[in-house]
Formats: structure tokens, C-alpha cells, sequence
């Protein structure tokens, strides 16, 4: 069964047609949450959070078996802006040694310190709830000092954004166009 989480629109970007998805409105209507169709996935899922539940009693803290697993989706993440860092250079960098592409580890260093201090808000009673406000100081965070830090840190977006490709014409996907419309997303119309 195919189930579909938004649609197309035509807006124009830079002077060219694009093709901008828009996602469905939450939460989603009819039958799309019925029980029965996610009982295989559920499964699958309890089975990886058990294995997951047994391997973290072999490690001294959840921190530890963390610290690897947050680091490299720090790469990961990063490496979709087109950096080039990879593990070897985040260790040797916190370890006090010289690395040879610091921009690349800065901003993985970033995204690790961002993480950091959104997980601290979020264990704090005091801290800040997830909200514009908590994501807009974690971007600040994420672009301090690196090469994004020309491109608005901590402010959310005024301009089309895209994934892949040089411009939103060629991009492999290009979300909700900016500025976001009023009313509900769900409720445009294709121009």
C-alpha cells in the first residue's frame, strides 16, 4: 500500500520553476494510523530495542556507548554541507593534536557542541522546550565560527532552500517553499 505524505508545487526560484513539496497537514486523516498496518514495523522495532537494551548493559554508561554514535552522525550530517572530516580528524582534534582540515572539524565540533547544549535544555526543568526559540540558539551554535557563519546563524530562513544539485532547479528535493504561507500548508495550491 502506498501511502503519500504530500504533494507538489510549482513555485519560482531565482527566476526558474521548481517543483517544492508540501507536506500533508498533521496530524493525518482516515485510516493511515490503522493499527494492523504497523504491527510488522512495531515488531521489528521492540526486536532493535531490545538488542539495543541488552548491548547497553555490556558498556559502563549510556554516555560512552553514545559518544561514538553522536559523532558520527555529526560527520554525517556535516558531510551533506560538503565537509570532508571524518572520525579519525574529530578524534585526533579532541585528543590536543593538530589536524590538517580544521573548517571541516570546526564544524562537526559545532554540530557536537549544538547537540550538547539542546540535550541539556531539554534534561533541565528550567531549560527551554523544543520550540523555534531552542532550534534558532542551536543553529547559532551550529554556525558559530564556521563557514555558515555569513548565512544568518540562530534566524530561521527567508530564502528557498534545496538538497542536492547547484540551485533549487536541479535539486534532488526542495521543501515547502519560503516564505511559508498563512494558513496550513496542506491547504496550498499548485501555481
Amino acid at each position: 500500500m502506498t501511502h503519500s505524505s504530500g504533494t507538489y508545487v510549482i513555485s519560482t526560484t531565482l527566476g526558474e520553476p521548481v517543483r517544492a513539496f508540501v507536506p500533508h497537514p498533521l496530524p493525518p486523516a482516515g485510516s493511515a494510523l490503522e493499527p494492523a498496518l504497523f504491527a510488522d514495523l512495531n515488531r521489528q522495532a521492540e526486536l532493535a530495542l531490545a538488542r539495543l537494551s541488552g548491548v547497553s548493559g555490556l558498556v559502563p554508561s549510556v554516555d560512552w556507548l553514545l559518544y561514538s554514535a553522536i559523532r558520527k552522525e555529526a560527520l554525517l550530517t556535516s558531510q551533506i554541507e560538503g565537509t570532508q572530516a571524518t572520525l579519525t580528524d574529530l578524534f585526533d582534534e579532541e585528543a590536543g593534536f593538530k589536524v590538517s582540515n580544521t573548517d571541516d572539524v570546526e564544524e562537526v565540533t559545532n554540530y557536537l557542541r549544538a547537540f550538547r547544549w539542546v540535550q541539556a535544555q531539554l534534561r533541565d526543568p528550567k531549560g527551554l522546550p523544543i520550540s523555534v526559540r531552542l532550534l534558532c540558539e542551536a543553529h547559532r551554535l551550529l554556525l558559530d565560527g564556521a563557514r555558515g557563519a555569513g548565512k544568518q546563524p540562530g534566524e530561521l530562513r527567508r530564502s528557498q532552500n534545496w538538497i542536492g544539485g547547484t540551485r533549487p532547479g536541479n535539486a534532488a528535493f526542495v521543501p515547502l517553499p519560503a516564505p511559508i504561507p498563512q494558513g496550513r500548508p496542506g491547504e496550498l495550491s499548485p501555481v
